[in-house]
């Protein structure tokens, strides 16, 4: 497929897991990386039955270089995706139209912001997203979690955006977590060195990295996964499988927080650490203790950010429950390319009203912040 410029050339590849020029691309964001996007897919998290047909964009100069590339997924169904358009896709279906198949750009199950037009060639990127689409009589491309700078581009292209609302936490040079509560309002603080003291009662934790990770321990970690995975979605997305390749690919970048009572664990967070950021992903147990998510999945997380010279925390989606325990609002985007005029003019008010409202509510939030002094974003 040509793209608008003759000297480029747009072709879609039929996975990551065997595109050796990927990284050149990718850079140091972990999660668009061919380690964790090929693991999805050799593990058959991805894939056939799984309604995530990998199918990602490729742009090559005259000369035959990767110059621009997308982690693009046609998809049968909104699930794993945590921009919800369930809606959009209803609406049309009523209208008469069809919804699926579409065309996600995203990183699977993974709702953490990060590049998703990837290499110097956004604009032919795009282009070849639209031709895709248009070609294969898809209803949509939606590129979710992208960076300021991917919405930008894709909006001078007459792309719908989308805003929704995540918490991170900021290290603004804190000497350990004492000095982090310190910035907190006195009644905070006490809180949560309540929650802490309450959440590791009896317990022992652990924080393993890279190689110290054992197979025992990844069998561990998939079945506190499979606990969450099964009450929140029905069933888990990822494969056991999966997690064994993160762990043989990914090496250090993998940390997991274990709580053990009398040795034997008993509830996991397994984190992703990035250039300045440490993300956490996925969190279970296997017996019920007050607050000891708070423990593993954010507490925990600061601790270890604050020790490592780390700027932020990602601890995902949703969860107005963490403004309490310093995590901040933040804005995040999505962009959406409809061919159909009727049904974009439809989301397009939609949209103008939902971004208004998003805003809005970050900028209440970050109001009822928990510190003591102005100097949180």
């Amino acid at each position: 497929m040509a793209d608008r410029e003759p000297d480029v050339l747009a072709r879609i590849a039929p996975g990551v897991a065997g595109l050796d020029r990927w990284d050149t691309l990718a850079g140091s964001h972990p999660f668009v990386c061919r380690a964790f996007l090929g693991a999805l897919e050799t593990s058959g998290s991805v894939g056939p039955g799984t309604g995530w047909t990998p199918a990602p964009i490729l742009v090559e100069d005259d000369q035959g270089a990767l110059v621009a590339a997308a982690p693009a997924y046609v998809k049968m169904h909104s699930q794993g995706e945590y921009v919800f358009d369930h809606g959009w896709a209803d609406a049309l279906e009523r209208a008469g139209g069809t919804y699926y198949p579409k065309l996600q750009v995203a990183v699977p199950f993974t709702p953490v912001p990060g590049p998703r037009l990837l290499g110097t060639r956004p604009q032919q990127v795009l282009a070849a997203l639209e031709a895709v689409a248009v070609q294969n009589q898809l209803s949509s491309v939606h590129v979710t979690f992208c960076e300021e700078d991917d919405a930008a581009q894709a909006e001078q292209r007459g792309w719908l955006v989308r805003h929704g609302v995540q918490y991170h936490w900021f290290n603004r040079g804190y000497a350990d977590f004492d000095h982090f509560l310190a910035g907190l309002t006195s009644r905070k603080r006490k809180a949560i060195r309540k929650e802490r003291a309450a959440a590791r009662d009896g317990l022992e934790f652990r924080a393993l990295r890279g190689a110290d990770i054992t197979a025992a321990d990844w069998d561990r970690m998939w079945a506190f996964y499979q606990d969450t995975g099964s009450r929140k979605w029905g069933h888990p997305y990822l494969t056991r499988d999966f997690f064994d390749r993160i762990g043989a690919a990914m090496g250090d970048r993998l940390l997991l927080f274990l709580a053990c009572r009398d040795g034997q664990p008993i509830a996991g967070a397994l984190n992703v650490i990035g250039p300045d950021a440490l993300y956490g992903r996925y969190w279970g147990c296997v017996e019920e203790v007050r607050f000891l998510h708070f423990e593993l999945s954010y507490y925990q997380a600061i601790d270890w950010a604050i020790a490592n010279g780390l700027g932020t925390v990602q601890a995902g989606a949703q969860g107005e429950h963490k403004l309490a325990r310093g995590y901040e609002p933040v804005v995040t985007r999505s962009v959406h390319f409809i061919p159909n005029a009727g049904f974009r003019d439809a989301v397009a008010e939609f949209l103008e009203q939902e971004r208004a409202a998003v805003d809005a509510e970050a900028a209440w939030l970050r109001g009822e912040l928990p510190y003591r002094s102005s100097d949180s974003v």
